[in-house]
């Protein structure tokens, strides 16, 4: 009689130790090279990039980038028109009639690119360019959360290729790190055996 319910087993897997490189990575590079930016969104840009392989990454993180280069650029440009008629940028109830458009264009450009996954960063993006950026600094933060953004993204992207799954458990193996603590496929594979 199977088990109906998956035994969970805390370990840490090659996803977990690439997640945490990057992420480190990110923000050592950006403490050393890029000292006067913080890099907050570069590192969520690094976490979320960060898939099992490297496809499993393109798409994670192509989801993150699309969607905040999408909210971005769309942030831009519909609150530079509304600025047009409430140049204090505070909140005026017609901002709603803005971001209902903006969230309708959003999820339509996510689709036609064929990134759906690109719907929910990018709204995030877009209303916190309409309801926490100042008039004076929308344009930059836009641009600064896209770039972070595909930092961290490629960091996580690059690690992926030059570091995977096997190589990084076949150099582990070699300095005695025990394989059942690094395995992750023997937990996936458990979980799927005790769903069906």
């Amino acid at each position: 009689m199977k088990n109906s319910k998956p035994r969970f087993r805390l370990h840490i897997g090659m996803r977990n130790i690439k997640t945490a490189l990057s992420a480190t990575l990110c923000a050592l590079i950006y403490f050393l090279f890029l000292p006067n930016r913080n890099p907050t969104f570069a590192c969520i840009g690094a976490i979320f990039g960060m898939g099992s392989d490297t496809e499993d990454s393109k798409l994670n993180g192509g989801n993150r980038l699309f969607g905040t280069i999408i909210g971005g650029v769309l942030g831009m440009g519909l609150y530079r028109i509304y600025i047009i008629f409430y140049p204090d940028g505070l909140f005026h109830y017609p901002l709603l009639i803005f971001l209902f458009i903006g969230t309708i264009l959003l999820i339509m450009t996510s689709l036609f690119f064929r990134w759906p996954g690109a719907i929910q960063p990018g709204g995030v993006v877009l209303c916190i360019i309409f309801f926490n950026i100042s008039v004076d600094t929308y344009v930059q933060y836009s641009l600064d959360r896209i770039f972070d953004t595909a930092f961290g993204v490629m960091l996580s992207l690059v690690i992926n290729m030059f570091f995977p799954r096997e190589t990084i458990v076949s150099a582990l193996n070699k300095l005695g790190v025990r394989k059942d603590i690094l395995d992750e496929s023997e937990v996936i594979e458990e979980l799927e055996t005790n769903e069906e």
